[in-house]
């Protein structure tokens, strides 16, 4: 027999993906976007899991606009800490395993060398607060979870850095890129590819899930415009003269202990990851 799974967030760049990559073969799948669920109300959250009864429900819908966030933080915590809790409330009642997607900004940006999972977060702006608000709900409630901490995600759907990147290189001949903020880029496929292998498992936790590697955004920009054989300036400024209004971490490098102590193998790295991207999406 089939497993039931439940996507939130069906319409977003991971959400979507995730719908067309999990195997009709496997699997039922139930995509819902915000219009047909509004993760918010609780009663609707109850109503439509129970009579979908689903063995997993990957949690994608998010409230993700970070420097709106310090404008809307009552929006991004409805959101990203009550919006979670109700479904991961739900998700522990009917006994569906319970994926939940959240984000290197829950750390502060302190660590060179990077953050692993035992590390403490301390987010720095609102949507990363919001987030890790979410954490701590699923923890609360939850005991069959997979917090699934993912950075700099990019895919062919939704709008991402890479898309950025394109569209203002084909528009102007110098492209400003933030140079002093250093992660890891994710390729949605590569992520997709541990969600799938988590959710058959009982090794419940939190991960990290990125691409290997790090870069600046500076640096990822160049990778860009050379793999997709882009004749583009670009020019290096710092996150001060960028002026964003909500501040980012300066180092957000993932170290995916969890994944390694569980026996699972090391991610591709963020080059490999961006030359895959623009394989597949030339061949679609």
């Amino acid at each position: 027999m089939k497993e039931r799974i439940i996507v939130t967030g069906a319409n977003g760049q991971l959400g979507k993906q995730m719908v067309e990559e999990l195997s009709p073969d496997l699997y039922e799948v139930y995509p819902f976007d915000k219009n047909a669920l509004d993760i918010t109300n609780m009663s609707q959250v109850m109503h439509i899991m129970k009579h979908i009864h689903p063995h997993v429900i990957i949690h994608c819908a998010a409230y993700t606009k970070v420097d709106a966030a310090e404008e809307e933080e009552d929006l991004a915590y409805l959101v990203n800490a009550i919006g979670t809790r109700n479904v991961a409330a739900v998700a522990q009642n009917l006994g569906a395993k319970f994926v939940y997607i959240s984000t290197d900004y829950v750390f502060p940006g302190d660590k060179v060398n990077g953050y692993h999972e035992f590390h403490q977060p301390a987010p720095i702006n609102i949507y990363g607060a919001s987030k890790y608000a979410g954490e701590q709900f699923v923890k609360d409630l939850h005991n069959q979870y997979f917090i699934i901490r993912t950075s700099w995600l990019y895919g062919k759907y939704g709008n991402n850095f890479v898309k950025t990147m394109m569209r203002l290189g084909e528009e102007r001949e110098s492209v400003s890129v933030v140079a002093d903020q250093i992660g890891s880029p994710t390729y949605v496929t590569d992520l997709i590819t541990v969600i799938k292998k988590l959710i058959v498992t009982s090794l419940y936790g939190t991960y990290h899930v990125s691409n290997s590697g790090s870069c600046s955004w500076y640096e990822f920009a160049k990778e860009i415009f050379s793999q997709s054989n882009k004749q583009v300036k670009i020019l290096p400024v710092s996150t001060e003269e960028f002026g964003a209004k909500a501040p980012r971490p300066k180092y957000s490098i993932f170290q995916h202990k969890m994944l390694q102590l569980n026996g699972f193998s090391k991610m591709p790295s963020w080059e490999e990851g961006l030359e895959r991207f623009f394989i597949e999406t030339k061949s679609h």
